[in-house]
């Protein structure tokens, strides 16, 4: 059997608590995969100076995926890399609605639709700062018609769209649905009414791929008005692209309409890698309680799994979470139940 090697870390705050558990669960699954643990963050700098040090790159590059814990300011530079440095370009966040969840829905049955974020560009470039700097470019608003100097002292952020990072995401689009086979249906969503020129090329890509696939069925709504079908008719949505911003907010409220961020995974991929992590945050709130839920990082889980082609292995470990949801028994606080995460992972060992 062909060994794979997976890049581990834990994460901050309550995320080690989940993904600990989680490791041992794919290592009781005996795949052949090695997982190994670059130091990073405040314990990097302690040792060698620096919080992304170069054998932590190192162990990243020689590995087939990351599997990535949430973790705090101090692993940003390490995250950064595995974005752009690695050029993971399509953050997949499934929002699938499973018996058990604690929806906020009437009629949260069938809802299973995936957002893709383009996850490198976008106002994510982090291209700001004051306005002052550019006032020799005489840049003239036609919404306020006047020129951004005369708006007054204040800070700028670029909004950046470009051909490449588009065409790649949106393919990436039709290829999931094709290969999710369901509605078979590619959703483009930003704001091009209003950025007629940056999300007007968005759309304009989008066209462009829909009409090289006429097999795909395809839509596209202006953002807030696809945030009002997503709340009201969300089982019509099968893959939904969009910019890096928007991407960022609604996978956040698609996570909300089947029961919260705590249930909510994610895998990023580029050409020849991909890292995945659970979309929720640290929770310093719960850190040390033994009730985080693990229900993000379990079906990340599954995601790299199969990535890696451990496709039995994947939908086995998916399937284990569905049964510990459908029974309803041992389930995390913020489903409703008193389990603890310990607890929640007995079970899932027990389906498995």
């Amino acid at each position: 059997m062909e060994t794979k090697t997976v890049a581990v870390f834990v994460g901050d705050d309550a995320s080690p608590e989940v993904m600990v558990p989680t490791v041992a669960l794919l290592e009781d699954l005996q795949l052949g995969i090695e997982f190994v643990e670059p130091s990073i963050g405040s314990d990097a700098k302690k040792q060698t100076g620096s919080l992304f040090p170069a054998a932590a790159k190192a162990q990243i590059d020689a590995a087939d995926a990351t599997f990535f814990g949430s973790t705090s300011g101090d692993s940003t530079p390490t995250l950064f890399y595995l974005r752009w440095g690695k050029q993971t370009y399509a953050n997949v966040r499934p929002c699938r609605y499973l018996p058990g969840f604690r929806s906020p829905l009437a009629q949260p049955n069938g809802i299973d639709f995936i957002v893709l974020r383009e996850n490198l560009e976008d106002l994510y470039l982090g291209l700001e700062g004051d306005t002052e700097d550019l006032a020799g470019l005489n840049l003239y608003s036609r919404h306020a018609r006047a020129n951004l100097a005369d708006l007054g002292t204040g800070k700028y952020a670029i909004k950046a769209i470009t051909e490449k990072g588009s065409e790649r995401v949106i393919r990436h689009a039709f290829d999931l649905a094709r290969k999710r086979d369901g509605k078979r249906k590619v959703t483009v969503t930003c704001k091009y009414n209003m950025l007629a020129v940056s999300d007007g090329l968005f759309l304009q890509i989008g066209k462009q791929i829909a009409a090289e696939n006429p097999d795909i069925e395809f839509e596209h709504f202006i953002i807030d008005d696809f945030l009002c079908r997503m709340i009201s008719r969300p089982h019509d949505l099968d893959v939904v692209v969009m910019p890096n911003l928007y991407g960022d907010i609604m996978s956040d409220g698609a996570a909300g309409l089947i029961g919260g961020i705590g249930l909510a995974p994610s895998g990023c991929y580029g050409v020849d890698y991909a890292y995945f992590e659970s979309a929720h945050g640290t929770a310093p709130d719960i850190a040390g309680k033994n009730v985080i839920n693990p229900t993000a990082t379990i079906l990340s889980a599954a995601m790299l799994l199969e990535y890696l082609t451990y496709t039995d292995a994947a939908e086995a470990l998916a399937n284990a979470v569905a049964q510990v949801y459908a029974a309803g028994v041992t389930l995390t606080p913020d489903q409703g139940g008193r389990a603890s995460t310990s607890d929640f992972f007995a079970a899932v060992r027990a389906a498995l």
